[in-house]
């Protein structure tokens, strides 16, 4: 087939991908009745948290219990009991349009027990807390069980299990080994705290879903009906897509712009690789590399200001630092994820000799500027809010407003009452997995402040990486470093590790509240301050994405690109190398989070300078090219260079310039050779 005839993917096919890939978008298909009544109850989902949170004055439970009802009511209609769920015949006696009737009787179930207890009056609630009636208990527990089974049917397997091994851990407590031994809780116990109390389904995750997150997706929704993803993706061709490899460079900024307004890896893969990856592919990119660009440059969506994805607004909760605060000390480790790409993008495409767009193939900036700037309003307006100091919802509620004004308003993406309709249900159906999946969160921090496993697991992770850091202090060579130094180390690495292992097909959100509840205690045992050990800890999470074996983006961008899905996942995490190191770095220099203690702009340059070089060399040493290919022990001594940029201090960096010399020399000297 000819370069230029490389086919793209009609609509239908790139959603049966996000399907096929993201559990969290896998719906059932149903029949016109019932998919109208379901259409109606996602659309007054949007306008109840639309007033809850911008005008009404709902009591804290009341309003999680309604969040929660809507969650699992609606994904027991739209989510079967399998991916593969048939859906005909839709008339039979146990199915209704599609939907077996048991489903409909869980999701009323599901409904009833989300809103008995928030429906109850305050003052009885109180009064059964830590003697629930029996009529408590069945609640807690069908709610329980349905949490569990509504997460495992929109999310996966991977996070209900680990909820029931922590009801396990509570339950079994005289039975676990060393330091996980506990006193053990029984059935009436666990459901007290989990259910009767604010510590466990109706916690802190579910609190920010129904108080933030829901209306940050339903403003990235409507943000896209009204054109802004349009105008990223054509800005991003006007700026990089006339230079070498350029639809590469273009598929980075569109997914760094596009990221801005979704905090979904692969919604952003799909939605910027559907024009991204055929480009690239039709100017010479192997179909592989061309995935593995998409799929990194998407993941950075979730570490991309001022929309991060539920994580940032959990930050907020826990750390009890204002949002600004989270979106400058993001703002930094995200444009170093893009660099490290666009670094690897620029050699790959030198080294291939591959061409950028023509004229005739890019955008009038003009033309993009007068047909859609409208379209960035509403964004403009949502920053201004959280920068001047105004709350997450409160900026979001008008940022909503703003951007029903402008698509009544644009001519070119003009929003219809039919197309308002349509957005705030899909605006309300993309949070129905994260929503299911907070409330399994919910039940694991429970665990977790029950029976005080957070503090016992950080103390095993401290005290291994310790008996690990006195070996290596031992060491002729390692001894310079001393046992505390290698302790932090190995710890750092041994969360790393767990956060990539346990963000394998689980929510970023879900990962990095888990671990989180293990992390920072182990590291505030170390002596980092909190911002740095929350943020260490999402990063690794969002790393997952691109981390085979369960790379999801990867595989939703292989989809598109028709690539093997491992050999893109390995060729993806290859990409996003400097998103595995930045972590470390903003934890020996925690002045690149530029709202942590200490912070200097001395300290903050100099990081930032050493993370730049670090990360350019590295990209260097993984794609083996410069001016001139390398020879495989040249990339070797790039490799080991780039760690001394890395590592924060003048010293380390000045090291590091004087051993690349040798390097760039030889790159000089043997591209004359080439040019005669």
């Amino acid at each position: 087939m000819a370069a230029n005839s490389i086919p793209k993917l009609t609509p239908e096919q790139l959603a049966e991908i996000e399907r096929k890939y993201d559990p969290e978008t896998a719906f059932r298909p149903t029949g016109k009745t019932l998919g109208f009544a379901i259409s109606g109850f996602l659309v007054a989902m949007s306008i109840y948290h639309f007033y809850a949170s911008g005008f009404g004055l709902i009591r804290e439970l009341l309003h999680r219990g309604i969040h929660l009802s809507f969650v699992l009511g609606l994904v027991f209609l739209l989510f079967g009991l399998r991916k593969t769920d048939p859906v005909l015949p839709p008339r039979a006696w146990y199915r209704f349009d599609g939907v077996p009737l048991i489903d409909m009787a869980l999701a009323l179930l599901g409904v009833a027990a989300a809103m008995y207890l928030p429906l109850l009056p305050p003052e009885i609630v109180s009064q059964r807390v830590g003697n629930p009636a029996g009529s408590d208990i069945f609640m807690g527990t069908a709610l329980l069980l349905l949490v569990l089974e509504a997460t495992r049917r929109s999310v996966g397997p991977t996070l209900p299990i680990i909820g029931l091994c922590f009801i396990a851990f509570a339950y079994f407590g005289p039975y676990m080994p060393g330091a996980l031994k506990h006193g053990g809780s029984s059935w009436l116990g666990i459901i007290n705290h989990l259910y009767m109390t604010n510590q466990g389904i109706y916690g802190i995750a579910l609190g920010v879903m129904a108080q933030y997150v829901f209306l940050f997706v339903l403003f990235g929704a409507l943000a896209m009906r009204v054109g802004l993803g349009q105008l990223f993706i054509d800005l991003s061709m006007v700026i990089a897509g006339r230079y070498a490899g350029g639809p590469a460079k273009v598929s980075i900024f569109s997914s760094a712009f596009m990221g801005t307004i979704s905090g979904s890896s692969i919604a952003n893969t799909v939605t910027t690789g559907a024009l991204t990856i055929p480009t690239m592919k039709r100017v010479g990119y192997p179909a592989k590399f061309a995935a593995a660009v998409e799929a990194t440059a998407s993941t950075g969506g979730q570490i991309t200001p001022p929309i991060l994805g539920a994580a940032a607004f959990i930050m907020v909760e826990y750390l009890e630092i204002p949002l600004r605060d989270v979106l400058a000390a993001a703002l930094f480790p995200a444009l170093l994820h893009y660099f490290g790409i666009f670094i690897m993008v620029h050699l790959e495409a030198k080294k291939l000799g591959l061409r950028g767009l023509t004229k005739e193939e890019l955008p009038k900036l003009g033309v993009v500027l007068k047909d859609q700037w409208l379209s960035i309003i509403p964004l403009v307006i949502l920053v201004y809010l959280i920068l001047s100091g105004k709350t997450p919802d409160f900026a979001a509620v008008y940022g909503i407003i703003a951007c029903v004004v402008v698509g009544f308003l644009n001519p070119n993406h003009r929003l219809t009452i039919k197309g308002l309709w349509e957005s705030l249900a899909v605006g309300a159906r993309n949070t129905l997995a994260v929503g299911a999946a907070a409330a399994t969160v919910g039940i694991v921090v429970g665990v977790v402040t029950l029976t005080g496993v957070g503090f016992r697991l950080g103390y095993v992770v401290v005290q291994t990486a310790t008996d690990i850091g006195t070996f290596l202090s031992t060491l002729p060579v390692l001894s310079f470093f001393t046992v505390t130094q290698w302790a932090l180390f190995v710890s750092l690495i041994l969360i790393a590790v767990s956060c990539i292992i346990m963000g394998a097909g689980i929510p970023t959100t879900a990962t990095y509240i888990i671990l989180v509840a293990v992390a920072a205690p182990a590291l505030a045992q170390l002596q980092v301050e909190p911002i740095v050990a929350h943020f260490f800890v999402f990063y690794y999470g969002v790393l997952a994405d691109i981390t085979p074996p369960v790379a999801l983006a990867a595989y939703a961008a292989a989809g598109i690109a028709g690539s093997n899905p491992f050999e893109t996942g390995n060729t993806a995490f290859r990409l996003g190398i400097a998103k595995a190191l930045v972590p470390f770095v903003f934890v020996y220099s925690p002045a690149l989070l530029l709202v942590a203690n200490g912070f200097t702009w001395m300290a903050f340059t100099i990081t930032l300078a050493g993370a730049m070089l670090g990360i350019a060399s590295l990209g260097v040493a993984f794609s083996g090219y410069l001016l001139a290919t390398l020879k495989t022990w040249e990339r070797w001594w790039v490799a080991v260079v780039s760690f001394l940029f890395i590592a924060p201090g003048l010293l380390t960096m000045a090291i590091g310039l004087v051993l690349m010399v040798p390097i760039l020399v030889l790159q000089l000297r043997r591209t004359k050779q080439t040019a005669h």
